[in-house]
C-alpha cells in the first residue's frame, strides 16, 4: 500500500514595525516622523545621502548598533516553529535580522537589509557588513563608496513583482505588525487568492476589503499563540 504523503500548505506571512518593535527596535512611524531625533526624510532619502552622507551614515550606524543589542521575541520564534507545520515565506518590511535570528529559513526583505551594504553606482554589488559600522571612504570593487543596503523613500521597491507572484499562490495570508498603509506592499494583500483565508494580527482594527479574514486584535506577542493554534487548525483542514 503506497502511503500518501500530505503537501504542506504554502503559507506566506507579511510582517511590518510592530513585530520588531517588541524586541526594543524603535520606529519612526510612531513618532510623528521623527526617528529619535531624526528626522527620518533628512536620512532616509537618495537626496539626503546626496547632500549629507555624514549624517544618513551616522544614522545608519546607529540602527545597526541597536540590533545588536535586541533578540527575536516569541512572535519571531513561534513563526520559525511553524515550519514544522507549513511551508512558510516571510515577505518583511522590515529591515532587521531578527526572523533569520529566530530560525525561519525563507525571508523575502522589501525594504532592503539593515546589515548589508551596497555599491552606490551598481546595485548588484551586495555586501554583508562583519561590525555595525560602515565609514566613509569604504568603497566596492568599482571604488564607488558604499551605501546602506536600503529601499530609501522615493527608491522603487525591486521585489515587490516577486512578492506579488508569492502571494498569489498563498494557501493562507497572515498580516503581522503592519497597519497596511505603507505602499507598495500594503497592496500585496490584494493578490491573495479569493479562496485562501487572510490572518490579520494587530492592536488596531485594521480595515480592509475582501472575505474570509480573521482579526486578532493584539500586539504581536500576546496574539502569536492563538494565531499559531488557529492556523495548525485550519491548516490540518485542507
Amino acid at each position: 500500500m503506497i502511503k500518501k504523503i500530505k503537501i504542506m500548505q504554502k503559507l506566506v506571512v507579511l510582517t511590518g514595525a510592530g513585530i520588531s518593535a517588541e524586541s526594543g527596535l524603535k520606529t519612526f512611524r510612531d513618532m510623528g516622523g521623527l526617528w529619535e531625533q531624526y528626522d527620518i526624510m533628512e536620512v532616509a532619502t537618495p537626496e539626503a545621502w546626496a547632500r549629507n552622507p555624514k549624517l544618513v551614515n551616522q544614522f545608519y550606524n546607529e540602527r545597526r548598533k541597536q540590533l545588536s543589542e535586541v533578540n527575536p521575541n516569541p512572535a519571531h520564534i513561534k513563526l520559525a516553529e511553524l515550519e514544522k507545520y507549513f511551508d512558510i515565506q516571510i515577505i518583511t518590511q522590515n529591515v532587521d535580522d531578527l526572523h533569520e535570528r529566530a530560525g525561519s529559513s525563507k525571508i523575502m526583505h522589501l525594504h532592503g537589509e539593515l546589515k548589508k551594504v551596497r555599491s552606490s553606482i551598481d546595485p548588484n554589488l551586495i555586501y554583508t557588513l562583519d561590525s555595525w559600522e560602515l565609514k566613509l571612504g569604504d568603497k566596492c570593487e568599482k571604488g564607488s563608496q558604499l551605501r546602506p543596503h536600503i529601499v530609501w523613500f522615493g527608491e522603487d521597491v525591486p521585489l515587490i513583482q516577486d512578492a506579488a507572484m508569492l502571494v498569489k499562490n498563498a494557501d493562507i495570508f497572515v498580516v503581522i505588525g503592519t497597519s497596511l498603509n505603507v505602499y507598495p506592499a500594503a497592496g500585496l494583500i490584494n493578490f491573495v487568492p479569493e479562496k485562501s483565508p487572510i490572518f490579520i494580527l494587530d492592536p488596531e482594527k485594521i480595515t480592509t476589503k475582501g472575505k474570509n479574514i480573521n482579526f486578532i486584535q493584539a500586539k504581536a506577542v500576546a496574539g502569536i499563540e492563538v494565531l499559531s493554534d488557529l492556523l495548525i487548525k485550519y491548516g490540518s483542514k485542507l
